[in-house]
This record gives C-alpha cells, structure tokens and sequence, in this order.
C-alpha cells in the first residue's frame, strides 16, 4: 500500500477563496483574491485582438501537429523581439515555449539545478509559488525580507544587504515588473544598482517578467529586465501571455536563456528541450499561435497594444480611488498609490481578513494581498467603509 504513506496537503488558499466565493449568496461580495483583471462589470473579456487572431487561426490553420519540444518559434522570436529587443547581441538569447509563466518558470528551476545551481535568493514577499516551485526542482529558495507594507515601499538597501549572504554561483529571482504580491518596483536607478551588484558578485538572475505593459506601459515595463541583461553574462528570463493578452487558460509563456556566446547557448539549448521534453513533452499551441499571429501583423499589434494600455489605466485609476480613501484606522491607503500593476499588499492581520469577509463579503489572501482589478467604482466605497466598520470594531 504505497498511497496510504501520503498525507494530505492543505488546499492552495487562493483557490480556496474562489470557492468560498462563489458559493456566497451576498449580491454585494467583492472577490479581489485570484489574479485575472476584471472590467467594471466584473467580466474578464477576450482582448479584440486575440479574437480576430483565433477567428484568422481557424481559417488559415492547416494541421494540428505536434510542433516539437520548443514549441511555436515564430511566437518565441518575435516576442524575444518584443521583450529584449537589441538590448544584447541576439546570438546570445535562445528560448521556448512553455505552459504559462509558470511552466517557464519550472523549467528555469529544473536547468539550474542542473546547472548545479543550489540555492536562489528571492526578496520577500514574493508570489506564493515562487518558493516551492524552486524547492520541488531542487533548488533552495533564500528569502530577503525587503518590502514595508506600512509605507508601501521596496528596501533596496536591505535587499542588497541580502545578497552579501549569496555564494558567487547562486541565482537571485527578480520581478520585472508590477511585483506581485506588492506592486513595488525599483526605479530606474534601483534597477542599475541590483544590475551592478548581481554582475559584481556573480550571481545569476532569473527575471519572472508576468505583467508587461500593465504597470508604467509596455515598453518602460521592460526596462528593468533589459537592465539586467545588460550587465551579466548569463541570465534566465521566465515570460507569461495570460495577464497582457488575456491568455489565462490557454497557458501561454516562454523561458529565454542569456549566454555569453552562441556554443554555450546552443548547450543550454539542448537542456532546455530534453528537460521540457520529460516534463511536458510540447507545450498547448492555441494561445502561442495567437501571439504569433497578433505580433507578425502591424494592424493587430496596435489593437492589442491599445487595448492593453486601456487596462492599464483602468488599473491606475482604481488604485488612485483607493489610494483617495486615505489612512483608516492603522492603514495608510494612500501608500498604494505608490503601487503599479494588478496586485497590492494591504498591513492587515489573518484575523481582520477574516472579520471582513465574515462580516462585509470582502474575499482576498490571508496575507492581505489584493488584486486590484477586482474592485469596481462601487466597490472600492464599500472597502472603504468596511475598513472603516473595523477601525471601529477594533478588530486587531
């Protein structure tokens, strides 16, 4: 009897959230727990772009083939094309297609442990599956305690301070950008300095890039990332398509590799395709085929990109109504204006999360993130007030 040595594992929080949340008969619940934005009618819509690009797959589609390990190529390159540009020489960058952020993700843990890479630095907190995920492929997280959730704020000297614990050797994991959970990046002259302290001390980054174009726009999204490359000689780059084209069940990513010159990336290469070989064999080819499609076509790239930086400012105006709530009690709403992107971190114990979801219908994580794209005009009055009901209660 091998299964009876198994014990059961916790449910994922997040998902449990989902469940609990449908499952409310309350008309007035609001749900900023799971990660996907949401208009203000609460819907999360197909992009017009990705629907002219699948009603144009199903016409022109000719076979439904395997396409081999790595995937949809012409979607890697142009969005190697979109993502790093000419930041470095491009003989120096090959990628794949993966399962979604996540997938890319795996696969970047799974090479460096072959690599003999055993630990990765992470600034904390990070997504919730970051850690695991490095773990269960063998390789350690170390987490940096480097963010004020009071002031909304990234510590980038304490993240530094950090990294002098790192071995030349080990990998540190960076948000490109719109950090998830907390919504805080480095500026332009954090970005420099990580770039130069990483380079100095030899270690190898693995940039987790997931919400491009949702934070300052796409193009200055990219900036931090491109930073990075710039100045190490090797680096892992893990890219999600769920958040920026709205690709959530269609799984679409890529993981792209840094090397110092062709022969070694090409030996990198042929890692990367036996380890996604033995762990996915090819990865889903609907939601690759539509980026290709959107990126090769002029007319498509502007009417995805439009519709992209509606989002973003739908998210931008939403933190700035919350933000306008201003301090409540012991939270200082008007920090998060300091945030980007879908996800903030708000300073509330589990126990005030669960006194508001008890008493207002008000779901998120236990650690107080919330998404940001939840919230309607509505809502956000509603979270106000119902902060405003625990600062009164005393809820602690």
């Amino acid at each position: 009897m091998r299964f009876a040595t198994l014990t059961r594992q916790p449910d994922d929080p997040l998902l449990r959230i989902i469940g609990q949340h449908g499952a409310d008969p309350r008309p007035d619940k609001i749900d900023l727990g799971v990660g996907v934005f949401r208009d203000e009618a609460g819907h999360t819509p197909v992009m017009t772009a990705v629907k002219a690009a699948e009603a144009r797959l199903l016409a022109e589609q000719s076979s439904k083939s395997y396409l081999g390990p790595e995937g949809d190529i012409g979607f890697v390159r142009a969005l190697a094309g979109l993502v790093i540009g000419d930041t470095v020489a491009a003989e120096r960058i090959v990628g794949l297609q993966t399962p979604g952020g996540t997938g890319a993700l795996r696969l970047a843990a799974e090479v460096l442990a072959r690599a003999g890479v055993a630990k990765i630095w992470i600034g904390s907190p990070s997504w919730a599956n970051h850690a695991p995920l490095f773990r269960q492929a063998g390789v350690e997280p170390a987490l940096i305690p480097c963010f004020d959730l009071n002031s909304q704020t990234f510590d980038l000297n304490g993240f530094l301070a950090g990294l002098t614990g790192a071995a030349a050797g080990d990998a540190v994991l960076l948000h490109g950008c719109c950090h998830n959970p907390i919504g805080i990046d480095p500026d332009a002259a954090g970005w420099a300095a990580i770039a130069q302290d990483v380079a100095a001390r030899d270690l190898l980054p693995v940039v987790d890039l997931a919400y491009q174009g949702l934070g300052d726009g796409f193009d200055v999204d990219a900036e931090g990332a491109r930073t990075i490359l710039a100045a190490v000689p090797e680096a892992l780059l893990a890219y999600s398509c769920d958040k920026n084209f709205g690709l959530y069940r269609e799984r679409t990513g890529a993981l792209f590799a840094l090397s110092p010159d062709r022969d070694t990336g090409a030996v990198v290469f042929s890692n990367l395709l036996a380890l996604a070989r033995a762990n996915w064999s090819m990865p889903p080819d609907h939601g690759a085929a539509i980026v290709r499609i959107i990126l090769e076509d002029e007319g498509l790239t502007a009417e995805w990109r439009d519709e992209l930086e509606t989002m973003r400012q739908r998210l931008e105006s939403l933190r700035a109504t919350l933000a306008a709530g201003g301090r409540i009690g012991a939270i200082d709403l008007g920090a998060v204006a300091h945030g980007k992107g879908m996800f903030a971190t708000l300073p509330l114990s589990p126990s005030q999360v669960e006194w508001l979801c008890d008493r207002h219908g008000i779901y998120m994580a236990g650690s107080g993130r919330i998404n940001i794209a939840g919230f309607n005009t509505t809502a956000i009055g509603r979270f106000h007030d119902a902060l405003r009901d625990m600062a009164a209660n005393g809820v602690a």
